[in-house]
């Protein structure tokens, strides 16, 4: 388990930034990971908008991973609620809303 630490968060980014994508890549020493927002709306052009790149370690991954599993388990437990069924599913523009309403 890695260290806890206090952070202070800056004014600025307290309120964060809304993604419903994200796009990872990688290079020997470090991922990448993208974080999109496609529009919703069926007569919106195809278009997502980055919205934040943050660059991690190859070594973080792995616990990132494991903390993300960790949420996700307590996340189900807490809500009833279980993954989505398939990436087809929110590939469909309404089933993305359906997705974002069950997330809400």
């Amino acid at each position: 388990m890695a260290a806890e630490y206090e952070v202070k968060v800056p004014d600025d980014l307290e309120a964060g930034v809304y993604a419903n994508a994200a796009n990872v890549w990688h290079t020997r020493s470090e991922f990448t990971l993208d974080f999109i927002v496609h529009p919703l709306a069926e007569d919106a052009l195809d278009l997502g908008r980055l919205v934040s790149r943050v660059k991690i370690p190859t070594l973080f991954v792995f616990e990132l991973i494991r903390r993300l599993n960790d949420r996700m388990t307590i996340y189900e437990q807490s809500t009833a609620r279980s993954r989505p069924a398939t990436r087809e599913m929110r590939d469909d523009a309404k089933a993305r809303r359906d997705y974002d309403d069950l997330r809400r």
